[in-house]
């Protein structure tokens, strides 16, 4: 078998580079390619022993990931027919699609948290042309109805004609929160952590002191809150509360899907937490000088580590900068400290009227 060293912390890219990293006690991370994604790869932990191999996420279906895949359990002494459990973190398709193409022709059982119910019949609602991406549709309340424009132009071609061509069915198990998944000799608790989507779940092996965070916990970058088929106003306060949880659990390694293996779980929520704090300060200086909205919110804040600002970023980040900027003025929100009208069929928010 070869293997490679585990990535260095000095090159934040080297994680995704092909190769299996042997985590101990039969627990392997094997990063799969994304085509056209800034993320590069999705990380599939590989859970071996003479039963066979369980999956934590599953990549995308594409060719490439497939044959990575491959070749990387073979490197491990196993193939394709020995996966016995696929476990999706969430619906995304970098994590779920190519479980249900393998499916096709494996044993292999997929897993998903049961809160996803609600995104999977959205996604068959958009592929089969009645109804449209709910992060397009959201643009026109959030005073973005050019970009909403901008971005069906670039979405449209996309969703008409999908490459590669994707198969959203149903798990062959909806999870519930809290379900322990014994796997012959290691134990899985799957924890409900909505905020990225809905029914993300990560899983705590709390004997290996071990936490599959999936995308709820990225070393890197700050996930992106929402970016679902059903959008939820509550989806950052959903995502705090989520993060604080891991905090009442022990402190456990992060194995997370993008990006490398980390010490401490609870080190980087605390980050995250930090950042968010941080940014909801931002937010509420930019909504203070008057009625704005989202949009108009995310033009007076910075983006990307450059400080960038809103119309430097392509398309595609604006969608992203302006649903995550409506997500922190709904905190706010929630807290007391800005209160949302409708005008015109669009959400504004404002500091409160104190004579109110």
């Amino acid at each position: 078998m070869t293997s490679r060293a585990p990535a260095s912390k000095d090159d934040r890219h080297a994680w995704a580079e092909p190769g299996v990293e042997d985590l101990g006690s039969g627990l392997y991370r094997i990063p799969l390619p994304l085509d056209g994604d800034a993320l590069t790869a999705v990380n599939v932990y590989a859970i071996t022993s003479e039963h066979g191999v369980d999956l934590i996420d599953a990549g995308m279906a594409l060719d490439r990931a497939r044959e990575r895949l491959t070749g990387a359990l073979g490197q491990l002494g196993y193939g394709l027919p020995d996966i016995r459990n696929f476990f999706i973190t969430h619906i995304h398709q970098d994590h779920y699609t190519l479980a249900v193409q393998l499916r096709t022709t494996l044993r292999g059982l997929i897993t998903l948290g049961e809160a996803e119910r609600a995104n999977m019949d959205a996604i068959r609602n958009v592929a089969a042309g009645t109804e449209e991406v709910g992060f397009i549709a959201m643009l026109g309340r959030m005073g973005a109805s050019e970009l909403a424009e901008q971005v069906r132009t670039v979405v449209g071609p996309r969703i008409a004609n999908p490459q590669p061509k994707l198969e959203w069915k149903d798990p062959d198990r909806w999870l519930s929160d809290g379900a322990v998944l014994d796997l012959h000799g290691r134990r899985l608790r799957a924890i409900h952590t909505p905020g990225h989507t809905t029914g993300h779940v990560v899983f705590h092996d709390d004997a290996a002191g071990l936490l599959f965070a999936g995308d709820h916990i990225l070393p890197h970058i700050t996930p992106s809150i929402g970016f679902q088929p059903v959008i939820t106003r509550v989806a950052l306060d959903q995502y705090l509360g989520s993060l604080r949880l891991m905090l009442t659990l022990p402190d456990a390694r992060l194995l997370p899907a993008h990006g490398p293996v980390q010490d401490s779980t609870h080190t980087r929520v605390r980050q995250l937490l930090e950042h968010h704090e941080t940014r909801l300060a931002q937010t509420l200086e930019a909504a203070s000088g008057g009625p704005v909205t989202a949009f108009e919110a995310a033009g007076a804040l910075p983006w990307t580590r450059r400080q960038r600002k809103l119309t430097e970023l392509d398309t595609m980040n604006q969608l992203l900068a302006t649903g995550e900027t409506a997500a922190h003025l709904e905190v706010l929100v929630i807290r007391g400290q800005l209160v949302r009208t409708t005008v015109e069929d669009m959400d504004v928010y404002a500091i409160p009227d104190p004579a109110a």
